[in-house]
């Protein structure tokens, strides 16, 4: 039973003892001091909406909150951290959460980093610092193939399914969408109606299960997705190959948390859990990829559609640009999720040892695109441990034309990360398909603060831009981050990260010699 049930039945009872007791013995009314102004900042909690960890545990939700600000005076004062640690990740997820609610995101007493340790990372800023909006930061996406294009936010609701999330999560992140004027990745669950309720852009992501789109075995049917693409409120379709948590593994919801609304939106049998394969049955080499893009493309009446994966082996994305060449046909954008990417579940192993990191996935892309001679008429979408403006600048001087972010976003719907996503307990009914959790996050005042979030998110990267003494995303550039390597020695990205001439894949004689033999090896027609 969910502990606000408990706290509702426990508190009538013990109004009931205490009233007897106070007839019967007029001098234990005192108790009442103790006990009534618990009681009503139980009822309190039960009624607001600001906090849903308050309204599934009242009273005792309150430790937590005490806990976080002692933890978080401590850590201002103590606490010196590796650039990934624990304290730092804390941080982050402070900053979510102020930027979300539009607290005061500033801090006193400078940085919490040791700014002499390996590994620290900054801008130079520029003495002509030049005005830079916000508002005029968007993203074109859409190749010559494309009809229908759209303008993209630097900054996006990366995949998330109906499902892993349940329909208030859903409808919060949609409403946040359209508040703000980005778009929201469906994940491969399929579009529910809490996708459509408040009219946010879309960005449909089909997966090895085609859920949403298929047959009752299982494989992709072409009237399905044409019917569902057609809307108008879905702007892309992209093609899942893998995810960061979990390459090569495919994807897994729990009988627990299926639905029967869910299993008719997935169209997949109640009572087993619904697996997603690890490859796809529509298209089975490099070449069949591209051509599933143009046909998705074309049934979806000229929307973009391309592709997200974790790279893994590099013979296997080169066979795909071996593939662009050959075939002619172009995604209009591809996502690069990082090895450590996140998810509601995956076996450890995956999460800790397989897949290239983010930073490293996505430089190889681009140098692959640039190899090519397409990196112009390919975008590439970034996915992975986005918090701040600062996250999104680095990943886009690697070349990222835009970001995608899932735990920014759940984090400003209140998530507390108490990884408790797969076993449908989560403590603020995000990632839960119980009503008696979910139905107690509101849908308006969380909407409300994943649009404050991206809305803070875009001033902050229009402000590094201008200090920057730029104002476009285009002008930004390798060289523009400094890391410290070592005591005394700094290198900028263009020196750690370097890149490959335009065009050089296509002449054998001018490949660098660590790309020529996995070049040489790749086929446009086979994944091995």
């Amino acid at each position: 039973m969910v502990f606000r049930q408990t706290f509702i039945l426990s508190s009538l009872a013990l109004s009931a003892v205490l009233i007897i007791a106070g007839i019967i013995w007029p001098g234990s009314n005192w108790i009442w001091l103790i006990v009534g102004p618990l009681i009503i900042l139980g009822v309190h909690d039960l009624i607001q909406n600001k906090h849903t960890l308050l309204k599934i545990y009242p009273i005792i939700g309150h430790f937590r909150y005490l806990f976080e600000s002692v933890r978080r005076e401590l850590q201002q004062y103590f606490v010196e951290s590796d650039l990934d640690g624990a304290p730092v990740n804390r941080e982050f997820r402070s900053l979510v959460y102020q930027r979300a609610k539009k607290d005061n995101d500033t801090r006193a007493f400078g940085t919490i980093f040791d700014v002499y340790r390996d590994g620290y990372e900054w801008v130079n800023h520029s003495m002509a610092p030049r005005a830079c909006r916000p508002v005029d930061l968007r993203v074109t996406f859409g190749g010559p193939g494309c009809t229908r294009p759209y303008e993209a936010s630097p900054l996006n609701i990366s995949a998330m399914s109906y499902g892993a999330l349940n329909r208030n999560a859903v409808m919060a992140l949609n409403r946040g969408a359209k508040l703000g004027n980005f778009a929201h990745n469906t994940g491969e669950g399929g579009i529910s109606e809490w996708h459509l309720e408040y009219g946010g852009d879309l960005i449909w992501q089909i997966g090895t299960g085609y859920f949403g789109c298929r047959t009752p075995e299982g494989v992709f049917d072409p009237g399905l997705f044409a019917e569902q693409a057609g809307r108008d409120v879905v702007k892309m379709i992209e093609i899942k190959l893998s995810q960061g948590a979990k390459p090569g593994h495919g994807g897994m919801l729990p009988a627990a948390k299926l639905t029967e609304e869910i299993a008719r939106i997935r169209m997949v049998p109640m009572g087993e859990d619904v697996l997603s394969p690890p490859g796809h049955s529509a298209f089975s080499s490099p070449a069949g990829l591209l051509q599933f893009v143009a046909e998705l493309r074309t049934l979806s009446g000229g929307k973009p559609v391309g592709f997200k994966l974790c790279p893994g082996n590099r013979r296997e994305f080169l066979g795909v640009c071996k593939a662009m060449v050959e075939t002619g046909l172009l995604p209009d954008f591809i996502t690069v999720d990082g090895g450590e990417g996140g998810t509601g579940a995956a076996p450890v192993e995956l999460t800790n040892s397989v897949g290239m990191p983010l930073r490293d996935g996505l430089h190889f892309v681009h140098n692959a695109l640039r190899g090519i001679g397409v990196r112009d008429r390919v975008r590439i979408i970034a996915s992975g441990k986005a918090f701040s403006a600062f996250h999104m600048l680095r990943m886009m001087v690697l070349g990222a034309d835009t970001v995608n972010s899932a735990r920014g976003m759940m984090l400003a719907l209140g998530c507390i990360q108490s990884r408790s996503c797969n076993t449908d307990k989560c403590p603020t009914g995000i990632t839960t398909q119980n009503p008696a959790r979910y139905k107690q996050l509101d849908v308006t005042d969380k909407g409300v603060r994943v649009a404050n979030y991206h809305h803070s998110s875009m001033e902050s990267l229009a402000e590094l831009l201008s200090i920057l003494g730029k104002d476009r995303l285009e002008d930004l550039e390798p060289a523009d981050i400094q890391r410290r390597v070592s005591q005394g020695s700094v290198l900028n990205y263009a020196q750690l990260y370097s890149c490959i001439d335009e065009g050089c894949l296509l002449h054998t004689d001018c490949a660098p010699d660590s790309w020529a033999s996995d070049w040489h090896q790749a086929t446009a027609y086979s994944w091995r």
